[in-house]
């Protein structure tokens, strides 16, 4: 059975991860409608990957006798500036979401429920690859900077990295 303060803690969570999904939606939406359209499928399937996230605690709450609410939602931005300001503002999203593991984890293990601090060691690990992954994609953005060629480059780039999205490791 779940402490109250750590089932707090998971819904918390859940709201997080399912936020990230609507943001990366929104995101692949714009980049849709400004014809990016790699970075669209990037973000389409990212979009997936974080309502798998949202999910897995959700089940997690669930079998662990409490009761996985869904909580309210703040519409997600839906206009940028540009492709690399779409990159930059999810990196900082992710780096909240790390913040936000971390300190849930604190919740868990101060709270000693430490099958719940063991369950999220993979959501840590999740995140030190979400990070890698957009500040390797930022670097890019720097090499190829605003040119119209290495944009395109770039976009078809993300398209062939959102056929190899990390969603089914997470099963």
């Amino acid at each position: 059975m779940l402490k109250e303060k750590v089932e707090k803690a998971l819904i918390k969570q859940i709201q997080i991860e399912e936020h990230s999904s609507r943001i990366y939606m929104a995101m692949a939406s714009w980049c849709d409608f400004k014809g990016f359209s790699g970075a669209a499928k990037f973000l389409y399937q990212h979009s997936d990957e974080e309502r798998m996230h949202m999910t897995k605690l959700i089940k997690y709450v669930n079998d662990k006798g409490g009761h996985a609410l869904l909580l309210e939602l703040k519409s997600p931005e839906a206009k940028y500036e540009s492709l690399l300001d779409v990159f930059e503002k999810i990196l900082k999203h992710e780096e909240f979401v790390t913040e936000s593991i971390n300190e849930l984890y604190e919740v868990a293990f101060n709270e000693k429920d430490f099958t719940t601090a063991q369950f999220l060691q993979w959501y840590i690990e999740e995140q030190i690859e979400e990070e890698s992954v957009f500040k390797g994609i930022l670097d890019k953005f720097r090499l190829a900077g605003n040119e119209r060629g290495g944009l395109f480059h770039l976009d078809k780039e993300l398209g062939g990295m959102g056929s190899g999205a990390a969603a089914p490791a997470a099963q």
